[in-house]
Order: structure tokens, then sequence, then C-alpha cells
């Protein structure tokens, strides 16, 4: 039997420091909002992007778009979890559901961001009471 060894855990500030993306600065500030959201929450590369948790994972970045950062909102890998829709409140209907237990957002550039920040937010710190 052989012994494998495992690779190092890239960090996140090395991803993004690698990753070539026209939304690089915007990928940076909901980045930072995430981790400002909450003591509690912390982040690592997982599902090959950066992804946030505090008991469970529960955002991750969607990159592969060029034209948008889509934030998913999840309740991690663990199946049969459910937020019920009216738990989160969303006023100006940012979120577009794909079921019980995740939900998304996008960002197209730094004003849309900017328009979305506050909303995002209160999002965020609604979604971490369910993980």
């Amino acid at each position: 039997m052989t012994d494998k060894k495992r690779k190092p855990a890239l960090s996140v500030q090395s991803f993004i420091d690698a990753l070539d993306h026209p939304l690089k600065r915007e990928i940076v500030a909901i980045r930072q909002l995430l981790l400002s959201a909450d003591p509690a929450i912390s982040e690592e590369i997982k599902w090959n992007a950066p992804s946030f948790r505090t008991t469970e994972h529960f955002a991750t970045m969607h990159l592969r778009a060029t034209t948008a950062v889509q934030l998913i909102f999840h309740l991690g890998a663990k199946p049969g979890r459910k937020v019920p829709a009216d738990a989160i409140a969303d006023p100006e209907g940012l979120l577009t559901w794909h079921g019980t237990d995740r939900a998304s957002l996008s960002f197209t550039g730094a004003a849309d961001l900017a328009l979305k920040h506050d909303a995002l937010l209160a999002i965020i710190q609604q979604w971490i009471t369910h993980v």
C-alpha cells in the first residue's frame, strides 16, 4: 500500500491572487462582506471556489461566468436540511430559490454590488442562523 500525501489546502487569498476574472474586484468585495458579516464566519476553498462557513458551509461563489459573480447560499453537504422561504426576509427580491435548501443571487459589477450591499448583508446574517 502506498502512502498518499494530501495536497496542502489552497488558501482563499492564494486562490484569488491567482484568479484571472474580469470581476475580481467584486469577488474581493463580496469576500470581505461575507467575512465581516459575523465573527463566526470563516473561509476555505471548497468545490473549487471560495466557500464560507460557520458550523457548516453556507455560501459558495460560482465564478465560471465572466459577466457576473454568483453567490450560492446553501446548507452544506448534508442532505435533508431545509430553509423555509419565508425564514429569510428578502424585501428586494434578490434571492432566486433553487429548492428548499439553496438560493442564489448574482452581481454584474461594482455598481450592482453597491446597490445590493445592505440587503446582502442582511441575507447573510439571516442565513447563518439556519446552518
